[in-house]
């Protein structure tokens, strides 16, 4: 067996006094190249963070935001290629009409403060207004409109036609509010993304009704925020 070699001691780095002792032409090439290296680092410092979660903001976000895909494809139309996106918000906003315009019909009639009937009349004109507006797209784009709100829909307006007083007051506040929290994503993803005229136009307008939905609803003073981390366990 043949004898461990003992390491050899490692070289001090070369103090301030030796580099000064090296030739200027050397002295400029060591200074560049540690330029060069420290450029080199800041890049790959910057590059690292964009690479491992740029793009992740975006896809959750993407992911977070429901649609149905109809399996149709893109269809070419006069007013640009519409996508299966496109269509499923047509929908959705004919959707939202269904159960929220009678939601703001009853809180009209049974809400006990100012700010929860001011908010149900906002979302009748709304919602009156986004059907027409999503009826004469859907007809000049060929698209087919539900003509009766989804079971989960017919749900919360059991719920509200069956509370009378504060509880409807609180009720309609929260189950409005969180319906409009979530088409408020669809809605900027649409915006975003269509390459279609009529649906950017509508987009457009269901984002100011929408905001201002939200905005009246939290006027009530009885949303009841979700807690921090509530959308992660989602």
């Amino acid at each position: 067996m043949r004898p461990v070699r003992p390491l050899r001691s490692v070289r001090p780095l070369r103090s301030v006094s030796s580099l000064r002792a090296l030739p200027p032409a050397s002295r400029r090439t060591l200074g560049t190249g540690l330029v060069v290296f420290s450029l080199a680092a800041t890049l790959l410092a910057l590059l690292i963070p964009v690479y491992l979660f740029g793009g992740a903001g975006t896809a959750s976000a993407s992911a977070r935001t429901a649609w149905t895909d109809d399996g149709e494809g893109t269809r070419q139309t006069p007013s640009g290629p519409l996508t299966a996106l496109d269509r499923d918000f047509v929908r959705r906003v004919r959707l939202a009409g269904l159960w929220e315009k009678p939601a703001g019909k009853l809180a009209l009639e049974r809400g006990t403060t100012d700010a929860v009937r001011m908010a149900g009349e906002h979302l009748v004109d709304g919602h009156t207004e986004l059907d027409q507006r999503s009826a004469d797209t859907a007809r000049a784009l060929g698209v087919s409109l539900p003509e009766r709100p989804s079971a989960e829909q017919q749900g919360w307006l059991d719920q509200l036609q069956g509370s009378r007083g504060a509880a409807f007051d609180r009720i309609f506040a929260n189950l409005v509010r969180a319906a409009h929290g979530k088409v408020f994503g669809l809605v900027a993803l649409v915006r975003d993304r269509t390459s279609n005229a009529l649906v950017r136009a509508l987009a457009t307008r269901a984002n100011t009704v929408v905001l201002d939905h939200i905005t009246v609803l939290e006027n009530t003073g009885l949303v009841d925020f979700p807690h921090p981390g509530d959308n992660e366990k989602k």
